[in-house]
């Protein structure tokens, strides 16, 4: 008997176990900077590894695999927010949680200094989306989910204003304190430092 025969051959991972060793950070940085919470991203994570591997016969190759992988993530981050909001009011954000940043005439109580640099370079940056994940947590959750549905994964007002049950109205006064509170944490902890220049 030959060595070579008693030898057992190694085991090949499962596509899921590569797609977890080959994008698993990846895919999990991107889900936890949506929703959070490590636990929640991790089970997004998991969800969307089951369900790629359902269906890998589907996939084509047009894309890359980390690509595919992560507009699965979308989807599933996106039922996530929708199956949150569900248990939740959809009364507009309280005034009362939000500080008074502009005077009568709509300006800024502050200065806000003018931000420089170009935003899609800024988010390549690991210390810059370290500072924004950080503001992001300090916005209340619905608002900040709200904002990652409409800014970062394009969900349309429209499909927004159905799938969470809130009026146009409601999503635009969300929007607009999320864009303004971001602002003001950005500013403090990002362009008014020297990290920012």
């Amino acid at each position: 008997m030959h060595a070579s025969a008693t030898l057992s051959d190694p085991v090949s991972p499962s596509p899921a176990e590569q797609w977890l060793d080959d994008h698993g950070d990846a895919l999990y940085g991107y889900a936890l900077l949506r929703v959070r919470r490590s636990e929640v991203a991790e089970d997004l994570v998991q969800e969307t590894l089951l369900a790629a591997l359902a269906g890998k016969d589907g996939f084509s190759a047009r894309s890359a695999q980390r690509t595919w992988l992560i507009g699965i993530l979308r989807h599933k981050i996106v039922d996530h927010f929708r199956k949150s909001s569900r248990g939740r009011s959809h009364a507009a954000y309280d005034e009362a949680n939000s500080p008074d940043l502009f005077d009568d005439r709509g300006a800024w109580k502050v200065a806000v200094p003018a931000w420089r640099g170009d935003p899609h370079s800024l988010l390549e940056r690991a210390e810059f989306r370290d500072v924004l994940a950080d503001c992001l947590t300090k916005l209340p959750g619905r608002v900040a989910e709200m904002f990652w549905l409409r800014e970062a994964e394009g969900v349309e007002t429209e499909v927004l204003c159905q799938e969470l049950g809130v009026s146009a109205a409601n999503v635009w006064t969300m929007l607009h304190r999320a864009r303004s509170r971001l602002r003001q944490c950005l500013t403090l902890n990002w362009f008014g430092t020297s990290a920012g220049r």
